[in-house]
Formats: structure tokens, sequence, C-alpha cells
């Protein structure tokens, strides 16, 4: 670039995305004089769902602005929770996660999120095609994904590790959660089953020692409290303890 210089600013959280060069305080910014602050935000490494407010001189400014000579650029991280232009707090929120993240995935649905996954890598045209078909905020780890213009929403997703990885989620959007009620192998909704209705799918043993089942609506999976129910039954009362109560809806 060769046009007006800005003293860009980017918030500690989002240093993460940014060369070490970048994250000092006003750090003298080189513009080309057409480009909008947006873009040169994403000069800087930064994905635009990391974004929320742009200050531009102390005035908040829109992404859309086409910084001038000498202006002094503050970027600061989105505001958690947060929430989605347009949709009330009332509105469920729908996930998208991509090939990287099943165990997210996984997580989300036994906390009652509905948390579609792709278990196969279909390219990132058709993840952020179905993230605006379905109107899903598309949870990734791959920046570029996030940079895609026709996604409906997304979110960076900082850690690599699950129990990070679900709090993250969790403290960002606030979704109401409701635990138990949705299959975390397909994120069919489960209802209550009856041990006659279900009893040609369960081994011998199961048939005798438990009384209380659950069979996804859509794939029909059995569920039961079995030997993995408690490290389960962990990650919600954790989830709960922090984020909120069941639903009662």
């Amino acid at each position: 670039m060769n046009g007006p210089g800005i003293q860009l600013t980017l918030a500690p959280e989002l240093h993460v995305f940014a060369a070490p060069s970048r994250r000092g305080e006003r750090v003298p910014t080189v513009t080309d004089g057409v480009s909008s602050l947006g873009h040169v935000v994403e000069s800087a490494g930064i994905p635009l769902t990391e974004v929320g407010r742009i200050l531009v001189d102390g005035a908040e400014t829109p992404f859309s602005h086409v910084p001038g000579a000498g202006e002094s650029v503050e970027v600061f991280g989105v505001d958690r929770p947060q929430r989605l232009p347009g949709v009330p707090a009332t509105v469920p929120l729908r996930f998208l996660l991509d090939v990287h993240l099943g165990t997210l995935a996984r997580r989300l649905r036994l906390l009652g999120l509905d948390a579609a996954y792709e278990n196969e890598d279909i390219g990132d045209p058709a993840l952020a095609t179905r993230s605006a078909a379905e109107q899903r905020i598309l949870l990734s780890r791959d920046r570029g994904l996030l940079r895609r213009r026709e996604l409906y929403a997304g979110a960076y997703v900082y850690s690599d590790q699950p129990d990070e990885q679900v709090r993250d989620v969790l403290g960002r959007f606030a979704p109401v959660l409701a635990p138990w009620t949705r299959c975390t192998a397909c994120n069919g909704t489960l209802r209550a089953a009856d041990k006659d209705s279900v009893d040609d799918r369960l081994e011998r043993g199961t048939q005798r020692s438990y009384e209380v089942f659950a069979q996804c609506a859509d794939c029909e999976r059995v569920y039961w409290r079995g030997a993995h129910h408690a490290r389960l039954e962990r990650i919600v009362e954790d989830a709960l303890a922090e984020f909120g109560d069941v639903s009662t809806g």
C-alpha cells in the first residue's frame, strides 16, 4: 500500500490474530486511500467476525469508512455476550461447526443446542452457503473461512481444548441450555422412550440394568444412563453452574 497513513491500535484480545509488529498502541499503518476500514482490519489478520466497535479519532465508525491520513483507529473485540443484529434474545441460536470441531459439536448437543456438524470436509464455499441458507453461526478455527462474505454469522474458536471451547462459545453467545434434549450423534430431538418400545435395540445386560431411556426422533438412536453418564453429567453440571439454568421451554 502507498497512501494515507493512520495509527492503528488493536484490542489485546485481537493480538492473537496479528503479527507481533502490529500489537502495540498507535502502530503506524499505511493504507491505499480507497479500501474500507473493514479491509484494513482484515489485512492486519483480523477476521471481522471477531470485531465489535471501531473508533476513529474517538468516534464509533462503520466498517465501510475509508480512513484518511492521520486518523487514529482503535479496533475492539466483540462484546460478550454477543447479540446478533436483528435476532431477539428469545430466538434460539443455531450453530454450524466445521470438520475439525466434532467433539465441540457433540458437547453443544449434549447441552441442548442446535449444532450441525460436517464430519467430512465439504469445502469452505459449501460451509459458508449452508451457514447462510440455514441462518447458522459458523464456528471454526479457520480464519480464512470466517472471512467469507456469504456467511450468516461466524465466530472463531480460540482454544483447541474441548472444555475451553465449550466455555468460549457459551460465554460469547449466552444461549439457553436444555441438556439431554438433543441426540449427540445426529443433532435430532430426544424423546422419552418406553423400555418395551426400544427392547429390540438393547443388549440383554442393558435390559436388566436400566429403566429410563430416550430415543432420537430422527436417527432412532437409544440413550440410557450407562457407563459414560457420570462424565457427561459433569460436563452438563459445569456448564449450568457457570452459564445458566435449564430451559423450561
